[in-house]
């Protein structure tokens, strides 16, 4: 049994990081941290007070002059040295990640490397900061614009990606020239202080990045403080609406990534060991705990039939194992609560009537039989009607719907109140190219079943799926972390022709 070359058996309670200090929790209230394998408390984690999330935003809002003085240049080399220490330290933040929230060891890596990414691209901070000139705008007077950075800006993210998600945000904002204030998931933190630790390492100045460990309390705290200027967010649908708009009832700028439903289109023409292939992964992979999860197969025609029972092959015989098992394809589920709620699912689906080809529940793993542990389940004749169909599980449950043709497959997607990915498998290119331009979400696959885009272009779906007007890291990152001024300027030379009571124009 080969296992991972690190593994994270710390049993040290987790605090907060406040001014380049880590900070035990001081208000009494803590919570226990899993290791969802062996269902044993690791450690516990603080849960901030309201003085705690307030002395954070005070160490960002006095660190943020110097910061935002500093030259783009200057902030992009510690940004690299970041780098650089993440490059060296990758396999321990997967370990971290495996063991509190139970993906399996080779997806940790994949996720550290995905944040990876975001800080190459952030490291590109001077190009990304050119801004527009236009000489002789009018007569004697030149224009140009600035991009200049907020304040002090909140990033509050979910459990299924506590080192890549956190990683969409800060090192933009960082690049920007912003301050940071991390609220991680209480479900598993420990990520948030071992990447603070390397960016102190990487020369980040002190308070520049801050973490609070907390609840909803502190995620309250930031949305009202008047010194946080824009929240950015990853969560569930109707977390993610209440961040927007109070966030945006407080003044700040809100970008808040909600729920998703992925559907992936099969066409009669696909290649079926490729969608099988797509399907295992896309939906079973991290136990179905990612936002973009295929969730929905929309089978079309007659290849519904074959896709269903190779598909059922392949997930009865998945390897559920510890994510820290080189071999297993399927970990734990994060919380017992968490997987409770995923079978519960299962059994509603059971009762709307689809057809239970696979059933996942009451899985069991030789060796960690207190492990939150489910298997991968598969339904097989769900229709649009089923609340299987239109809610969010949040684990590795595939539905599978059957459609006639491809107008109709087109018209399910459409109608969904989710719009984050889709993926759309065919050999036909006219096909492919009529849903890619008519379908209404956010991120697209053409035989890739799961569409993330890479650093430089930017993340965020549709409909309830985004609330907000700007998508995640990428160029439209540096646009939600700084804000535009634009500059008139004339010199006292091309002054004389006396008062003026009409707009600078260009003649």
């Amino acid at each position: 049994m080969a296992l991972a070359p690190v593994s994270f058996t710390s049993s040290a309670d987790v605090g907060h990081y406040i001014a380049g200090q880590v900070v035990a929790g001081a208000s009494g209230r803590s919570q226990a941290v899993y290791n969802p394998a062996t269902g044993a408390v690791a450690r516990q984690v603080a849960l901030a007070s309201v003085d705690e999330v307030n002395a954070a935003v005070a160490a960002a809002q006095a660190a943020f002059p110097a910061w935002a003085e500093t030259p783009p240049l200057r902030r992009a080399r510690i940004l690299t040295a970041f780098l650089n220490l993440l490059n060296q330290h990758k396999d321990t933040l997967a370990a971290m990640i495996t063991a509190e929230h139970g993906k399996v060891f080779t997806d940790a890596q994949g996720e550290v490397t995905r944040g990876i990414e975001i800080v190459e691209f952030a490291c590109g901070a001077p190009q990304l900061l050119k801004t527009d000139f236009t000489d002789q705008i009018g007569t004697g007077i030149d224009n140009w614009t600035l991009r200049q950075p907020l304040g002090v800006v909140a990033g509050i993210t979910p459990f299924n990606f506590p080192c890549m998600v956190p990683m969409w945000m800060f090192p933009v904002a960082l690049a920007t020239g912003n301050t940071f204030i991390l609220k991680p998931s209480e479900r598993d933190p420990s990520p948030s202080l071992f990447i603070a630790d390397l960016l102190k390492q990487a020369g980040l100045p002190d308070g520049v990045f801050n973490v609070v460990q907390g609840d909803k309390l502190a995620v309250d705290t930031l949305l009202a403080h008047p010194d946080v200027k824009a929240v950015s967010f990853v969560g569930s649908t109707p977390i993610a609406q209440y961040i927007y708009e109070t966030g945006a009832h407080h003044g700040k700028r809100v970008q808040a990534l909600g729920g998703a439903k992925n559907h992936m289109v099969v066409m009669p023409d696909a290649n079926v060991e490729q969608v099988v292939d797509a399907l295992i992964g896309a939906a079973y992979g991290s136990a179905g705990e990612r936002c973009m999860a295929i969730s929905v197969a929309v089978l079309v025609g007659d290849i519904a039939d074959t896709v269903v029972a190779k598909v059922a092959e392949r997930a009865r015989t998945l390897k559920i194992k510890n994510g820290l098992e080189l071999d297993a394809e399927m970990g734990p589920i994060v919380t017992a609560q968490a997987r409770d709620r995923i079978e519960g699912y299962v059994t509603l689906g059971v009762e709307e009537g689809a057809t239970l080809v696979v059933d996942g529940r009451g899985h069991t793993v030789a060796g960690h039989e207190g492990g939150f542990f489910t298997g991968g389940t598969l339904f097989d004749h769900v229709t649009p009607q089923m609340r299987i169909y239109k809610e969010e599980i949040f684990g590795p449950v595939l539905a599978c719907v059957r459609v006639k043709d491809f107008a109709e497959a087109l018209a399910l997607i459409n109608a969904h109140e989710f719009g984050n990915g889709v993926a759309c498998f065919t050999s036909d290119g006219n096909v492919a190219r009529e849903f890619s331009r008519r379908v209404q979400v956010g991120m697209v696959g053409i035989n890739v079943p799961i569409p993330v885009p890479m650093a430089w272009h930017g993340f965020g779906g549709w409909k309830k799926s985004l609330f907000g007007d700007m998508h995640a890291y990428g160029e439209e990152g540096v646009r939600f972390y700084t804000k535009q001024k634009s500059i008139m300027q004339r010199w006292p030379a091309s002054i004389g022709k006396g008062a003026e009571f009409v707009m600078p124009t260009a003649k």
